[in-house]
Order: structure tokens, then C-alpha cells, then sequence
């Protein structure tokens, strides 16, 4: 190996440590906030005004998210079932959490991100490399829709659980919090370390805000009544599926749309970055999958964003790195990370080598993400059960972190190589994922096959609360494209601190409310 893959590959596993480093950081950060909260505050949690409780009764007399649309006697009450009794015993008491054996959840929930990140780097994105090479499409295209679905798919899988398991808002706050974080902290990353301005094309952010901008409203739509009726999901699964049908003819609908400017006399500036209509791969080409962004070329190969382990750049058929070699570890990174890289190089085969179990591996990744899924929603409900927090915060912060942490990190090396459109196309391109898919393909599920109301196939919902996340995201979106209005679709630090600083308002409000800081949106939870 030359001594110029030997940097590649130890900036990539310097790149692997921040974002893990990162991510520990900011969720033991998140977690010591709830906690002082939780020692100044318990009382006041387990005793609400009298008087609060009876407006809260009045206007809700269900579960958070759904609950037998026909209330009895027996569950008909100003309190929110605990998730917690959905899932199996941990086989500790809350006193002994509280005492200290809480930090082993928190370790779960570190070891559930660091796995999804894993199998979704690893074997995911490389399967959907595979099965995507004889197409060509458009990279920014492939990373709106196939990657961006690829890389938010934990966010599908906690929603399921969300739904059919704890039945809280859990899952629809992670999509939530990763969805605002995708919009402003993503393009604030970008404009806070670009090396220089860039001038971007207005063309991708225009059809991903305005793509995005029409689930939103469907959604508001949907939510208007309370509840999601069968024909209403599945409506939200065909729209994700017109919308990869208009990114597939991407380059015609451009083309259409910059000529018809020209016709009406306003100038499209040319912009900086280089957009590639290429084959997304290409034969006797090494590749670097890249679980966040829709590949950024870098010497000839893709960086990987999260926890990839480090791959020879100069390789025709990519190896991922053996469980049993501690090259380039220390002791103590070696033992963490052997039973995440042992487990999966034992049962995801590696299509990089084999290409025709390419599916296969497609198959299993999406198994495991499923899996660890369940576990991270498992361990960080039980967090909340101890501290007092409720779902929807834990989804907008801590899950939100989580899987969004990489994204930021991504983005970084994206700008400095001058690709930041295709940064912010996968960014936005996700979220439509997450709105369209994600909330909808689960709603479609429960609604059709295990309805609240029977008689209408359908499911019902904190409709008060997910309203106010939804304007949220509606604010995000609009302040975003005004951004980049205003400075003539530039991205520079201006534009990242302005991101910046919306994205910690807007998350900042969206989590008091979720808290009831404000009025009442979340009920609280019944004594167990």
C-alpha cells in the first residue's frame, strides 16, 4: 500500500472516531440536561394542576398516538399508557436505574447507533450500489431517492415500532428531529466549513423544497381530522413513488424547466459545482459507499460517512476488514468494536466480493436494521420511563442525534470537495423518504390490518401535537429556500450561521412544547 492510501485510510478512520466521539458527546449532553430536569422537576411531573388535567381530559381521552377508537370505562382517563410495558423486563427496578444501572441502557443505545451505522455503511449502500450500477441515473437523483431511502431506514423501522409496539410518538419524533436537522443543520455544516463560496444550482434545491413542501402540506392535510384513514396512507406511499418516477426523468424535467426560464427572460446563473451525469459506477472502478450523501468522488472512490472501516482506495474488489485484525486499533477500539464487526461479517455476506448475493445482502442489512432498531427504541424507552421524558422529546433529541450526527459530518467533507448541491439534494431527499414512506407505509399497515376503528379503517393520532412539528418542519423548509434566495443560492458561512441558529430556535421551541412548557400537547404518563 503507498504512503498516500496509508493517509486516506487513517483520515477515514479519524473521520470514524469524531463522529462517534461526537455523538457520545452530544447524547450524554442531551441525557445530563433531562436528568438535572428530572432531579428539580420530579414532583411536578408526578402531580399535574387539577385544573390542567380536566382541559387535557376534555380534549384527549386517548393514547398519544393511537388507541381503541372506542373508549371504555376501564381506559378513559387524562393519562398516557407507559410504553415501557410494551416491551419485555430489563430486570432492573426504576430504583436501581436511578442509582446508576441506567448507564447500561445508555451503552445500548450507543452500541445500537454504532451498529445501524455499521450495517447501513457496510452492506446496505454497497448492495444498493450493486444493484444500481447498470442504471444510469443521475448521482444526485440516485442520492434523492434509492440512498436517501437506504441511509433512512432506521427511521422507518423506529416508526414501526413507534406504532405497533409502544404505540407513542417515539418514532414520528425521531423522523421529526432528523428531519429538521437534515434541513438547517445539514446546509449550516456546510456553510460554516465550506473553504470558500459556492455557487450552487438552483435547480436541485428547488425541486427537493418544493417536492418536500407538498408532503408537508399533505400531511397537515392528513392530520386536519385527527386520525389517518387506510386510503390516506397508502396515498402517502404512491406519492413517494410518482416522486422517484419525476427524479428518474430528472434531466428532461430540468432542462424543461431552465429552458422555460430562459423564455421568460430570467438569466439561470452558472454555478460552481461540477453536476455529473454519469453512471453511478462504473466497471474496474473502486467505489467507497457513502451512507449519507449521493457519493461524492474522491481520488477515484467514495468516502464512507460513518463508522465505515477503513478499505484499501486502490482495490478492484473492496474487503471489509476482518473481525479477528486489529490494525490500526488501539486495544480498547478493538474489544468495543469486535462484536459489531464479529456479528455482522458472520451473517451479511460481503457483495462487494460476491455480487450475486448482492440482494441477499440487501435483504439481511434490512433485517438487522429492524433488529437493532427494536433494541434502540427498547433501551432508549426505558431511559425515558426512568428520567421522566417524554417520547416525542426523546425522539427529537436523542434518536434525532443519533442518526443525523453522520449527516453533518458527511456534509462537511461533501463542501470541501465542491459537491454541497448533492449534499443538500440527499438531505432534503430523505426527509421527503421519511414523510412520504416512513410515516405512511407503517400508518397503511396498522389502518388496513389492526385499525383503531374497525368500521373505518383507520388509526388515530395526537393530531395537536404532530400539527406543531409539522409547522415546524413547514418553517424550516421555507426559511431554508428563503436563505438561499436572498443570497442568490450561495452557500457561505453567512448562510450556516443563519441555519445554524434557526436550526437551535426551532428545535429548542419544538421540544418545550413537546415538554407542555408552553400549554398542554403530550399527556402524561400513568402511574405504574
Amino acid at each position: 500500500m503507498t504512503l498516500s492510501n496509508r493517509s486516506n485510510i487513517h483520515s477515514k478512520w479519524k473521520l470514524t472516531k469524531i463522529i462517534f466521539k461526537l455523538r457520545m458527546v452530544l447524547i450524554l449532553g442531551i441525557l445530563t440536561l433531562f436528568y438535572l430536569r428530572f432531579l428539580l422537576m420530579e414532583n411536578a411531573v408526578k402531580n399535574f394542576d387539577e385544573n390542567e388535567n380536566s382541559w387535557i381530559e376534555t380534549r384527549y381521552s386517548r393514547k398519544i398516538l393511537s388507541v381503541d377508537y372506542w373508549p371504555h370505562e376501564s381506559n378513559v382517563g387524562n393519562c398516557t399508557p407507559p410504553a415501557i410495558l410494551e416491551f419485555p423486563s430489563d430486570g432492573l427496578t426504576r430504583d436501581q436505574r436511578i442509582h446508576g444501572w441506567i448507564i447500561l441502557h445508555i451503552l445500548v443505545v450507543f452500541y445500537g447507533f454504532w451498529f445501524l451505522a455499521a450495517i447501513c455503511d457496510d452492506y446496505m449502500v454497497p448492495s444498493i450500489e450493486q444493484i444500481c450500477s447498470n442504471f444510469k441515473i443521475d448521482e444526485d437523483v440516485i442520492g434523492a431517492t434509492i440512498m436517501a431511502a437506504a441511509v433512512s431506514s432506521p427511521e422507518l423501522f423506529m416508526n414501526f415500532v413507534g406504532t405497533f409496539i409502544t404505540k407513542g410518538d417515539i418514532g414520528v419524533s425521531a423522523i421529526v428531529g432528523s428531519a429538521v436537522f437534515n434541513i438547517l443543520a445539514v446546509p449550516a455544516c456546510c456553510g460554516l466549513f465550506a473553504l470558500s463560496y459556492l455557487k450552487l444550482d438552483w435547480w436541485p434545491i428547488t425541486r427537493d423544497c418544493v417536492v418536500y413542501l407538498l408532503a408537508v402540506l399533505t400531511l397537515l392535510g392528513i392530520l386536519r381530522d385527527g386520525k389517518v384513514m387506510w386510503y390516506e396512507a397508502i396515498g402517502l406511499i404512491v406519492a413517494y413513488f410518482v416522486y422517484m418516477l419525476m427524479m428518474y426523468h430528472n434531466r428532461k424535467i430540468s432542462q424543461t424547466a431552465k429552458k422555460l426560464l430562459l423564455k421568460c427572460g430570467l438569466h439561470t446563473a452558472q454555478y460552481r459545482e461540477v453536476t455529473e451525469f454519469t453512471p453511478l459506477l462504473t466497471k474496474n472502478e473502486s467505489k467507497f459507499s457513502l451512507a449519507t450523501e449521493a457519493y461524492v468522488s474522491l481520488e477515484r472512490g467514495l468516502h464512507s460517512s460513518h463508522l465505515m472501516l477503513y478499505l484499501e482506495q486502490q482495490e478492484k474488489q473492496e474487503n471489509i476488514r476482518s473481525p479477528w485484525s486489529c490494525e490500526g486499533y488501539s486495544k480498547v477500539e478493538f474489544i468495543f468494536r469486535w462484536p459489531i464487526t464479529f456479528i455482522l461479517w458472520s451473517t451479511v455476506p460481503n457483495c462487494r466480493q460476491r455480487n450475486a448475493l448482492r440482494y441477499l445482502t440487501f435483504v439481511l442489512a434490512i433485517v438487522w436494521t429492524g433488529i437493532m432498531s427494536y433494541v434502540v427504541a427498547f433501551a432508549i424507552t426505558i431511559i425515558g420511563d426512568t428520567l421522566h421524558i417524554p417520547d416525542s422529546v426523546l425522539g427529537l433529541t436523542i434518536l434525532a442525534a443519533g442518526v443525523s450526527i453522520p449527516e453533518a459530518i458527511c456534509s462537511i467533507i461533501v463542501t470541501r470537495q465542491g459537491q454541497a448541491s448533492k449534499g443538500l439534494s440527499n438531505s432534503l431527499g430523505s426527509n421527503t423518504f421519511d414523510i412520504l414512506l416512513c410515516l405512511g407505509l407503517p400508518w397503511f399497515v396498522k389502518s388496513y390490518f389492526l385499525p383503531d376503528n374497525p368500521q373505518e379503517f383507520s388509526i388515530i393520532l395526537n393530531a395537536e401535537g404532530l400539527t406543531f412539528t409539522g409547522v415546524a418542519l413547514l418553517t424550516s423548509l421555507l426559511a431554508l429556500y428563503l436563505i438561499f434566495a436572498l443570497n442568490k443560492f450561495t452557500l457561505n458561512r453567512r448562510v450556516g450561521l443563519t441555519c445554524l441558529v434557526l436550526y437551535i430556535v426551532i428545535i429548542t421551541l419544538t421540544t418545550l412544547m413537546q415538554l407542555n412548557v408552553f400549554f398542554p400537547v403530550n399527556l402524561p404518563v400513568c402511574p405504574h
